[in-house]
């Protein structure tokens, strides 16, 4: 087992990667290493989780919250830690101490808990908790060691939801993703083929408003 290497580990800051195709933040990670020898290198991966317990809601978010906490009163207990994504990057070679960019890819589907979460929320923030690991490479005695982060290494770090809500805005601008079955997809398009519809919002839009004239 490769021994441990000591460092430490800060998110500093989180905005939105401007030239990239696919919606992505950037999260400003420092690095302090505790030993005197530089670092060639780490392979750095992080577990980011989301910490719902951690702030307050106003009625509208709770009500956008109820399909994943269940009513208020049961919070307490419905509201634990849960993951948000997994991600990487590699570290280039530095003495002391670095800042690098991890990116975080993200998704708009309302099928992931993390993105059905972040779409409730209107204000305030959103509170993160990153576990860091990976492997840092530095010199040995016969070239290069192999040293592993420590299992214990975290930060936490408070997101202002607006960092979402602008990165969102510049990809699905308006918009939001849903996935359906084929079958179900199959019959939404027969149903807008059918009556002349020109998109997949007008079809739903129709379809909403003779359920609520039912009976």
């Amino acid at each position: 087992m490769s021994p441990v290497y000591s460092t430490a580990f800060a998110v500093l800051e989180m905005k939105p990667e401007p030239y990239a195709v696919a919606p992505i933040l950037a999260a400003r990670v420092g690095i302090a290493a505790l030993a005197e020898e530089p670092v060639h290198a780490i392979a750095l991966r992080a577990q980011v989780r989301i910490e719902p317990f951690r702030r307050g809601y106003s009625e509208e978010e709770g009500a956008g919250l109820a399909d994943l906490f269940g009513p208020r009163e049961r919070w307490p207990a419905t509201q634990r830690s849960f993951l948000w994504m997994h991600c990487a990057t590699m570290v280039p070679g530095f003495t002391g101490g670095a800042e690098v960019d991890l990116p975080m890819p993200c998704t708009y589907d309302f099928e992931v808990t993390g993105s059905k979460y972040l779409h409730a929320l209107r204000e305030g923030v959103v509170p993160l908790l990153f576990l860091f690991s990976g492997t840092v490479f530095i010199k040995g005695s016969g070239g290069f060691a192999i040293q592993q982060i420590p299992w214990d290494r975290e930060d936490k770090f408070d997101m202002p939801i607006s960092v979402w809500h602008d990165l969102m805005a510049a990809h699905f601008p308006n918009t939001g993703w849903l996935r359906l079955r084929r079958d179900t997809l199959d019959a939404l398009t027969a149903y807008k083929s059918g009556h002349g519809l020109l998109g997949f919002d007008d079809t739903v839009t129709r379809l909403l408003a003779r359920a609520e004239e039912l009976p």
